[in-house]
């Protein structure tokens, strides 16, 4: 059974920080891409940040900078690590991950971002 579960999520003031770990299992975690999204109340998911099997890294515009996403294959965990967090950053995030027509998510966690 695969899985996919977001943990770390809560509620956090503007300019503070939170990370975020996402643990798999069922997958070889390795061979896969790990991404971060996230959906804010009304808008699309849209994609934070990615880690390739090859260890290559992206992020949006929106959180270069500010966030850093990491892996630990040993452990089958994803991470991602938010600085300097501003308001519209409220959103439920969510992990994937892909391998060619391989495709899965966790049910997300949710991050608020309020004084």
């Amino acid at each position: 059974q695969v899985q996919l579960v977001e943990s770390g999520g809560g509620l956090v003031q503007p300019g503070g920080s939170l990370t975020l770990s996402c643990a798999a299992s069922g997958i070889a975690f390795s061979r896969y891409t790990l991404g971060w999204y996230r959906q804010a109340p009304g808008k699309q998911r849209a994609l934070v940040a990615t880690f390739t099997w090859v260890d290559s890294t992206k992020y949006s515009d929106s959180v270069k900078g500010r966030f850093t996403i990491s892996r630990d294959n040993a452990e089958k965990t994803g991470y991602l690590q938010m600085n300097n967090l501003k308001p519209d950053a409220t959103a439920v995030y969510y992990c994937r991950a892909t391998h060619y027509g391989l495709d899965y998510w966790g049910k997300g966690t949710l991050v608020t971002v309020s004084s």
